[in-house]
């Protein structure tokens, strides 16, 4: 555990907040543009690399799928802040009475439910738990808190492989591919992009849900052993629990808020449009953000009952989305400059001279779960990773759904070594990040080992 304390040091001392390293990056891409890349015919070098970071910043695409990423988040914490999910975690607590049984409980409902959502699974982890520990509190058993906090982080190291992923929800989108390159590579290259890239060849092939079936199995059996040897701690929590607002007297216009036959009426309206508009897609296994986000406001809806409820959760939910408000337009930026200059070409050239078709993925994989620790956002490393991944795929031939898999993985295993999405567990469980640390970490080791497995033998 000395490692992991050490770990945490490094990155109290080095690593400032999330918001000043995409400045630093930003600076340091332009820097990095204006020695290796050749300057525009009349025109100067760098008020022309100034011009392609503004012109990135705001990309009407990349700011669309900004906002549809933000949703996935927001809509999945409102989703776990609804009475019915509450209760449904009340119920799974009925079944932990030691830290070995608690750490498999959350651990394999954590990764089912960040399979669907990544948001929905890191709130629905930290607050399970959290009624985990009131559950022993209550009931007089013992746990390591530590641990069954780090059990519901693990949803993390899945989600980008999963239904809500950045990277395989937007290579689904129709034409996603072709404007994302516009304008980036040998032209002949780029011909060869598909419409998309559907779920059936990304998230739901045989090789990721292999993949995630063998992650299922060996983390909650990994934690299960850590939990055999792990000291219990001492737990002092009050009740967790989203408080509604106080009921008032209601008058007029105010009835409209509270009444469930509006709440349930409109919910179950938008899931009528979402089956009818998006029936065939579903049936072809195409899942864009646009559709997640239009179910789980339905559900979402439904599940609270009404419009007040469901503002409430709202307001307690947007606070999670702050960070990555400003910082996507920042990482789009840092995209513009790269596409422009012709840096992403440069860098797709590298790995291209070093790889082959069997070490492009592992490349990937390595390199992305690096870039993951200093730009910790999914959406953003797509943005900016994505390009050079595509171009590499399409000059050494890889196939380009292997390819969008291998960032997947390696942007979402380093999450257990940057804590960055842990900020919102960390407050609801009242843990410490050098508390989960040590496990996260060995949890990672793990992942890291199956990861490239299944890349290299899938």
């Amino acid at each position: 555990m000395n490692f992991s304390k050490a770990i945490e040091t490094l990155f109290k001392r080095f690593l400032p907040s999330p918001f000043a390293i995409a400045i630093i990056l930003t600076v340091l891409t332009l820097l990095m543009a204006w020695l290796f890349t050749e300057a525009p015919k009349d025109q100067n070098h760098f008020l022309a690399l100034l011009s392609y970071w503004e012109q990135g910043i705001w990309n009407q695409a990349l700011l669309v799928f900004a906002y549809q990423m933000m949703l996935i988040l927001v809509l999945g914490h409102i989703l776990v802040l609804s009475k019915p999910m509450n209760a449904l975690i009340n119920r799974l607590t009925n079944f932990v009475s030691n830290t070995q049984n608690a750490v498999v409980l959350v651990s394999i409902t954590t990764m089912l439910v960040s399979f669907f959502n990544w948001g929905l699974g890191l709130i629905f982890g930290a607050i399970l738990a959290r009624k985990v520990a009131e559950a022993a509190q209550e009931r007089g058993f013992s746990i390591n808190y530590p641990l069954v906090g780090a059990s519901g982080y693990v949803g993390l190291m899945i989600w980008h492989g999963g239904i809500s992923g950045s990277a395989p929800s937007k290579v689904s989108e129709s034409g996603h591919l072709a404007s994302f390159m516009t304008g980036i590579g040998d032209v002949s290259i780029t011909q060869q992009l598909p419409e998309l890239i559907p779920y059936s060849d990304t998230v739901f092939s045989t090789s990721n849900l292999i993949i995630f079936g063998v992650l299922l199995i060996t983390i909650p059996l990994f934690l299960r052993f850590l939990a055999k040897g792990a000291a219990t701690t001492q737990i002092n929590l009050p009740m967790y629990k989203n408080r509604l607002p106080e009921k008032e007297k209601l008058q007029g216009a105010e009835r409209v808020d509270h009444s469930k036959i509006a709440g349930f009426g409109f919910g179950l309206l938008v899931l009528v449009a979402f089956f009818y508009q998006y029936f065939q897609e579903l049936s072809q296994w195409i899942i864009t953000p646009n559709m997640l986000n239009f179910l789980m406001f339905g559900l979402a809806l439904l599940l609270h009952g009404n419009f007040s409820n469901f503002l409430h959760a709202l307001e307690e939910s947007i606070k999670g989305a702050s960070g990555i408000l400003i910082q996507f337009p920042l990482y789009f930026g840092i995209m513009g400059i790269m596409k422009d200059s012709g840096m992403v070409v440069e860098i797709a050239h590298f790995f291209v001279s070093i790889a082959s078709e069997n070490t492009l993925p592992i490349f990937t994989f390595i390199s992305a779960g690096l870039v993951n620790i200093f730009v910790p956002s999914g959406g953003g490393q797509w943005a900016i990773q994505g390009p050079v991944v595509i171009e590499s795929a399409l000059q050494l031939g890889v196939p380009l759904p292997k390819a969008v898999m291998a960032l997947a993985y390696g942007d979402q295993i380093t999450n257990m070594l940057q804590p960055f999405w842990a900020l919102p567990l960390l407050g609801i469980t009242q843990l410490k990040a050098n508390e989960i640390l040590p496990y996260t970490l060995l949890v990672m080791v793990l992942g890291i080992i199956v990861f490239m497995g299944g890349l290299l033998l899938l």
